[in-house]
């Protein structure tokens, strides 16, 4: 089967219903997507589906032929960091940076639904992605950052 990943066809002979995560990761060695728990909940293996944020472990890497999948490292461009991208690192809105692909990838989409979110509009959004480091308030500063808002400390 073919897959559009990052803007490039490519190619995976494995099953349809092997989860896109594992194609991702071990056909096309893009491993910034991460395996968490492997049932959807923590977020750390979400990617972009025709601009939508999914989780890719419970996604069949089959669903997503004729589509178009974004991982974290299709995002930055030839410029670097994306804006997104650099209020995380301005922010330093990750320690161990497990779950910040994930985080990315749905303030990502968020911020293309909705330019100027509020901060419970942010927690919503975000709200279903696990942090074990516990750097949520720094994630939330980092997207308004990028949406232009003023960062409040709460």
């Amino acid at each position: 089967m073919n897959i559009n990943v990052n803007g490039h066809e490519r190619h995976s002979d494995s099953d349809p219903e092997t989860s896109l995560l594992d194609v991702l990761r071990n056909d096309f060695h893009l491993t910034g997507a991460k395996y968490g728990c492997g049932e959807g909940n923590c977020g750390a293996c979400s990617v972009l589906i025709d601009g939508e944020a999914v989780r890719s472990c419970i996604t069949p890497s089959g669903s997503t032929v004729g589509r178009e999948v974004i991982t974290v490292e299709g995002l930055a461009g030839k410029d670097g960091l994306t804006p997104l991208q650099q209020a995380f690192v301005d922010h330093s809105a990750f320690q161990c940076g497990y779950c910040t692909p994930g985080f990315v990838i749905s303030a990502t989409a968020l911020l293309k639904r909705n330019s100027d979110p509020t901060v419970d509009q942010i927690k919503s959004a975000l709200g279903n992605h696990i942090c074990r480091c516990g750097a949520y308030a720094r994630i939330v500063k980092a997207v308004q950052q990028t949406s232009g808002n003023e960062v409040m400390d709460e």
